[in-house]
């Protein structure tokens, strides 16, 4: 049975798109608590056009695929952004996976790229129409890529890990990687434009190609620029490291960069967001409106193990030091439409109180009003946070949030 079919009596009710959904509750009711509007799924082996990959993994069947795998698959959407400038119907996307398997030694044949996508909140689908495709034909990357030698040089998860994406005033992309950290800086097409940027204070991860010889590295393999926020005028970003350096006393400590789009450089300010544990990490961040950012944090784990999947609101301020208010416990939605029901075979987090207990909570959207997507990497195939033993589906949730603004 197909994710339609099984899902076609709870989404009846829902309206066609997002910007007509009403933000109440019940009729004439308005909910204090946060609600679900809106669910589409992206099938985990929608496998998409391009060369067999998954041929560096394991030929071991984890979550019922195996690998080498017919094509590009989607592992989950690492960022989401509008498929135009200034959108916020959530109707039409740019969604970015991240460098496909998890490693630089892995995914070597996953070809970087970033999806237009469709969510149908009528039938609970998602509709893929196209990509664009992350690739340095100018040679402005100064390292070797692994395809090095082609006309197109198509980027691969070998060459950078890409985990979250801006678009800029001018409407040129920007990626936060991993792998440097680097800034890399694309026009709208996916083609590299320069030298992709280091941090300013000198952090590199243990996967930096500009790691010298004996040289120890202050930023943990992917603790990277999994967040990154961008001003609602195009010509500020805000890069936020997963995790904390090293070298940094305070483990909680979540630094936020400022990066001046104009001067083409970072402005020296950063602030500082504390999570509640070491071990949480920032999984995307936003600008809600002027300088207030929603902010993803989250636990490692999924399933019924998950305990922290958050969105917090914050203000970029004089202060370094961050305040928050949690907005939303993404574990605790109320669904009384039914939308995330019917349950199928062994699924986890349905019903009047949803969750969305899925190990990598990677992408937040503010759209009209308190409206909000979010959506999920699912590690492909190595997460089954909903249906054990099945591998974790690429999930996109409108939530409405009263108070959020």
């Amino acid at each position: 049975m197909t994710i339609s079919a099984i899902r076609i009596k709870a989404v009846a009710s829902v309206a066609a798109l997002v910007s007509v959904l009403p933000a109440t509750a019940a009729a004439g009711k308005p909910s204090e608590a946060p609600t679900l509007l809106g669910r589409a799924l992206l099938p985990a082996t929608d496998y998409q056009p391009g060369p067999v990959s998954g041929t560096l993994l394991a030929p071991t069947t984890v979550n019922g695929v195996t690998p080498p795998f017919p094509g590009q698959p989607i592992p989950g959407f690492s960022a989401v952004i509008p498929a135009r400038a200034g959108d916020r119907s959530g109707k039409r996307l740019l969604a970015m996976p991240d460098n496909g398997f998890g490693a630089k030694n892995n995914s070597a044949d996953f070809l970087l790229r970033a999806y237009w996508i469709r969510p149908d909140y009528r039938t609970g689908d998602v509709n893929v129409d196209g990509f664009l495709s992350f690739r340095d034909p100018d040679r402005k990357v100064p390292f070797p890529i692994v395809n090095e030698n082609t006309a197109e040089r198509l980027l691969t998860g070998a060459d950078f890990d890409i985990e979250s994406l801006a678009r800029d005033a001018r409407g040129d992309l920007w990626i936060g990687d991993e792998f440097g950290p680097y800034l890399v800086r694309t026009d709208r097409t996916g083609k590299v434009k320069q030298a992709p940027i280091p941090l300013p204070d000198g952090g590199k991860s243990p996967q930096s190609p500009d790691l010298a010889p004996g040289e120890t590295p202050t930023v943990p393999a992917s603790r990277g620029f999994e967040a990154m926020a961008v001003s609602r005028d195009g010509w500020r970003l805000y890069p936020i490291l997963e995790g904390a350096r090293t070298d940094d006393p305070d483990q909680r400590r979540r630094i936020v960069y400022q990066f001046d789009v104009r001067k083409n450089r970072y402005t020296g300010r950063t602030w500082s967001f504390r999570v509640d544990d070491p071990s949480f990490v920032v999984g995307d961040a936003a600008v809600l409106d002027g300088k207030r950012l929603i902010l993803i944090e989250r636990d490692n784990a999924m399933g019924p193990a998950s305990a922290v999947k958050k969105l917090v609101v914050t203000e970029l301020g004089k202060a370094d030091a961050l305040t928050r208010r949690t907005v939303v416990d993404l574990l605790d939605i109320a669904d009384p439409r039914g939308v995330s029901t019917p349950a199928r075979p062994g699924e986890y987090g349905v019903g009047p109180v949803f969750k969305f207990p899925l190990q990598s909570v990677e992408s937040v959207l503010p759209l009209y009003g308190d409206k909000v997507l979010v959506a999920n990497d699912n590690n492909f195939p190595g997460n089954d946070g909903r249906i054990p033993g099945r591998a974790d589906d690429t999930e996109l949730i409108v939530i409405d949030v009263p108070g959020l603004r």
